[in-house]
């Protein structure tokens, strides 16, 4: 499952690309969100671009998203309050014309 319903918040995992062209969410790789960055994997960019995309497309401050596991790595487990899972999974995933989630 790629987004959880926790005490402390959602629990969310995601495949991260970085270095792409744009920053978006991009659909479902296994049982993970996947998210192309704009941002190098240097010095923390990856995950700070993660972080700020997230927070904006959700309309959460920042500190609402923390990354919760796989710093280092591109699955990641981030760790979101101030929302539900299903809130949460409606805002990141892409739409199709017809208002479907894609897969």
């Amino acid at each position: 499952m790629n987004a959880r319903d926790s005490e402390h918040g959602v629990l969310l995992t995601v495949h991260v690309q970085p270095n792409a062209s744009r920053t978006e969410c991009v659909g479902v790789h296994g049982d993970a969100i996947k998210i192309r960055v704009a941002a190098r994997p240097i010095q923390g960019a990856a995950n700070e671009e993660l972080i700020r995309f997230i927070a904006d497309r959700c309309a959460l401050v920042r500190t609402q998203v923390q990354i919760h596991g796989g710093g280092e790595t591109r699955r990641k487990r981030l760790r979101v309050r101030g929302i539900t899972a299903e809130q949460l999974m409606a805002r990141l995933l892409p739409h199709d014309s017809k208002g479907t989630v894609k897969p």
